[in-house]
């Protein structure tokens, strides 16, 4: 039975070939995206796991208390790793402090190369538990040692064998390579370890013992936990150690009231967002809603296979009438039709296998992933199976009941006229697909607007041919002042200017301010930016009181420029020639206030920041106007040149400001040209279906057409008669959807503390985009039937 019930569900194929490529097509795009958002999602469910003790490893987290604010990071006091190891050592395996790593200059003799790694304490080698290609994990024991990627080594010393080769980091630590480790998973947050350098060269090289307290937060704790470790109860154990150790004498403020809790692995992707103290989310929510989305295209191609069954069912009546004369019962022919749709979900399983490899590259770049279908995986083909099933029996459930319920008698004497319930169900679908799509349309449109709202944020500073250039050797800073002279000395410069941080990311921040009128229960909390002389003019900021530091006033060297917020923080009513007590420096009088600038997230409100004149080691950037009307290309040449003479031993890099500014908005670009090409694809399969229906409904009523031809009727009032039903379909889809659709995206933008409205013109264009491609499918059909000779369609009954 199941070889003849293929046989006719081929035959039927076949013979309605223009009916199978709509479903074929309908369903395996539908699959297509399906497979994409699920290769995707799992790619991102997996983050960390190829980690052999991915279950025991967490970070070290730390929350404290600004105003009414509790804000919770990474950063952690140097003292953190040597408290917990001597008083809680019993419940970690390993606890490893780290710097925040970035870029490092790699130097084999003349061959440089810049390249993203950590120094690190040695536990770190077995608890991420390291492949070694050449040498042993408890190579870095020794403080002379480095360890190096497979990728690494390669770039350093190509073929030779780079075993006890000397490597310079940075301009003066010398180490020798004692092993070489397996790049690490891409789909980790340790992808870019190039690297892994001694934790004791740094800190001795640095003299961080002597210089820092608990109040310092520069660096990171990685921790693994002892089996059996309850991760709840140890948080809780050791929670207070940052706070009891400042009550009983270290240098730092109690006002913040410091809380450590440790964050596992499992959580440093999906929830890395922290509101209030409270983990809320993060990269888990992208996942939720391309995976729904993901479910509901393919519910839309389920949809048009439902549809075009139920409408195509007058067709296939007197085959179900026979078929029950002669002893066919509900469950065979049940089965016969959900076979029939079994072998087209398996056709379109194919197609859209076909279609995702051909669609991988262009994919993984709109993701900005490296993802492939994991043909080798028994796990992919286990849920290939079930994905195919579930497919086939989802769309071919109704129609299946729907064509095995005819009555034969009826059938067979002619009087079905495809049933009044089955078409209203149609409606109902449609509705329902529009609808999701609708709101997909608007979805999108609100982030992209939402996109655009922020891109178009006044930032209160020229970002325009402004260039930063890392400093690598404090002979730069020593030497500044001709540095800066011989930079100048270029036509094509306009202002050159040293800071500690850049003006796109100055998250950089301190306490321990009093000020007359201060509360002091207050735990305040400012972002700082240490610069030189000219460094307003270089970015042009606006004075809104007072004046820029200057050279005339020595007394500048103690002296503060506030933004507006920190005036409204401070509740400074006449902030110029304020005195600000900043713990041990002394004190601090405010001579200018300036307008509020966007130096952090741009999707963030404006933070209480002071700018400090400052020349010293914590001097990290030298920033470079170039002049708009100036060669950039000559420019270029003649600041490589002056850094060349100045630090020949590193790399000459160099930045745009507006680029480091453009990656503020990478993951929104990347969600919403996601949202884009997964409703684009939710539209076009929502208008095969519709556009299969309209042919079967002009199919249906050729001979009406024919008779109002006949009558006099012209062809726009048959296209009006043709669409008007469509069009009433989807204008109940966006009178459902755009209300949904603007509760959740609502919602959606409560995480950004600076966001636009949804204005009626989002509504509008949502509304009239639907219309506008609901009559350009449905048109087409209408005006192809409205336009046959009605002799001949008179004559095809």
């Amino acid at each position: 039975m199941v070889k003849n019930y293929l046989k006719i569900a081929c035959r039927g194929l076949l013979k309605r070939k223009g009916y199978s490529a709509l479903n074929i097509g309908g369903l395996a795009l539908g699959m297509t995206t399906t497979m994409l958002i699920g290769i995707w999602s799992y790619n991102e469910l997996s983050y960390n796991k190829e980690f052999e003790n991915y279950a025991s490893i967490v970070q070290v987290m730390q929350s404290q208390t600004f105003g009414e604010e509790i804000n919770t990071g990474t950063n952690q006091p140097l003292h953190l790793a040597p408290v917990l190891r001597n008083e809680y050592g019993d419940y970690f395996k390993h606890i490893v402090t780290s710097n925040f790593g970035g870029n490092q200059l790699l130097s084999v003799g003349e061959h440089k190369v810049s390249r993203t790694g950590n120094f690190m304490e040695p536990g770190i080698t077995d608890m991420l538990s390291l492949k070694m290609l050449k040498g042993t994990r408890s190579a870095l024991e020794d403080p002379t040692s480095l360890l190096i990627s497979e990728s690494t080594a390669k770039v350093l010393f190509g073929d030779v064998d780079p075993m006890g080769k000397t490597v310079k980091i940075g301009t003066s630590m010398q180490t020798q390579v004692a092993g070489i480790y397996k790049d690490l998973p891409q789909n980790s947050d340790f992808k870019n370890l190039s690297f892994i350098a001694p934790w004791e060269l740094l800190n001795k090289t640095a003299n961080f013992e002597e210089r820092l307290g608990w109040g310092n937060n520069w660096f990171q704790v990685y921790a693994q936990l002892e089996d059996g470790a309850n991760l709840n109860m140890v948080s809780t154990l050791i929670k207070d150690v940052k706070y009891n150790n400042i009550k009983n004498g270290e240098s730092g403020s109690l006002k913040t009231k410091p809380v450590i809790h440790l964050h596992p692995m499992n959580k440093w992707h999906l929830y890395s967002r922290f509101e209030n103290g409270i983990n809320t989310g993060g990269a888990i929510d992208r996942v939720w809603l391309f995976g729904i989305i993901g479910i509901f295209i393919l519910l839309l191609a389920c949809i048009n296979f439902m549809n075009l069954s139920t409408a195509k069912s007058v067709k296939r009546a007197k085959e179900v009438g026979i078929r029950k004369t002669i002893g066919s019962v509900k469950s065979q022919l049940m089965t016969q039709f959900l076979s029939e749709s079994l072998l087209v979900v398996f056709i379109a399983f194919i197609v859209s296998c076909i279609l995702v490899l051909l669609a991988q590259p262009f994919f993984n770049d709109l993701t900005g992933k490296t993802m492939n279908i994991p043909w080798e995986s028994p796990f992919f083909w286990v849920f290939a199976l079930l994905f195919i099933l579930f497919t086939g029996i989802i769309s071919g459930s109704y129609p299946a009941f729907y064509l095995s319920s005819f009555k034969p008698i009826k059938v067979l004497k002619g009087k079905l006229d495809g049933g009044l319930g089955a078409s209203r169900f149609r409606k109902v679908l449609v509705v329902f697909q529009f609808t999701i799509s609708v709101m997909l349309i608007f979805g999108t449109l609100t982030i992209f607007k939402q996109l655009e709202h922020v891109k178009n944020r006044s930032i209160g500073y020229d970002r325009d041919q402004l260039l930063y250039v890392p400093i690598n050797t404090p002979e730069i800073v020593t030497h500044f002042d001709a540095v800066r002279n011989e930079i100048l000395s270029s036509s094509d410069i306009k202002e050159v200017a040293a800071s500690d941080v850049l003006n796109t990311g100055a998250y950089t921040t301190n306490g321990g301010f009093d000020w007359k009128g201060k509360d002091p229960n207050m735990s305040e909390e400012f972002n700082t930016l240490r610069a030189t002389y000219g460094y307003g003019d270089m970015v042009n900021w606006e004075i809104k009181e007072g004046r820029d530091f200057s050279r005339e006033f020595k007394s500048d060297s103690t002296a503060f420029i506030v933004n507006e917020t920190a005036v409204r923080y401070m509740g400074l009513e006449n902030p110029v020639g304020e005195m600000v007590k900043w713990g041990d420096n002394g004190s601090f009088k405010i001579v200018g206030v300036v307008k509020d600038m966007v130096t952090q997230s741009p999707f963030d409100q404006v933070k209480p920041m002071l700018f400090i004149l400052h020349y010293g080691r914590f001097l990290n950037y030298i920033n470079i106007k170039i002049n708009k009307e100036g060669d950039t290309k000559s420019a270029l040449a003649h600041i490589e040149k002056v850094f060349k003479k100045h630090d020949p031993e590193s790399l000459f890099f160099y930045s745009f400001l507006d680029e480091e500014y453009a990656k503020n908005f990478v993951n929104e670009e990347r969600t919403g040209r996601l949202a884009s090409f997964f409703a684009f694809l939710a539209i076009f399969i929502s208008c095969l279906g519709i556009f299969g229906l309209s042919a079967f409904v002009a199919e249906q009523r050729t001979k009406e057409i024919g008779v109002r031809k006949v009558l006099g009727a012209s062809v726009y009032n048959l296209w009006q008669l043709l669409s008007r039903e469509f069009v009433l379909m989807v204008l109940l889809s966006c009178c459902i959807a755009v209300p949904i659709g603007n509760y959740y995206m609502n919602g959606w933008m409560e995480k950004y503390a600076y966001r636009t409205d949804i204005s009626w013109g989002v509504f509008v264009v949502t509304i009239l985009g639907a219309m506008v491609i609901t009559l350009l499918t449905v048109s087409f059909q209408s005006i192809k039937a409205a336009i046959v000779n009605p002799v001949k369609s008179l004559q095809t009954e």
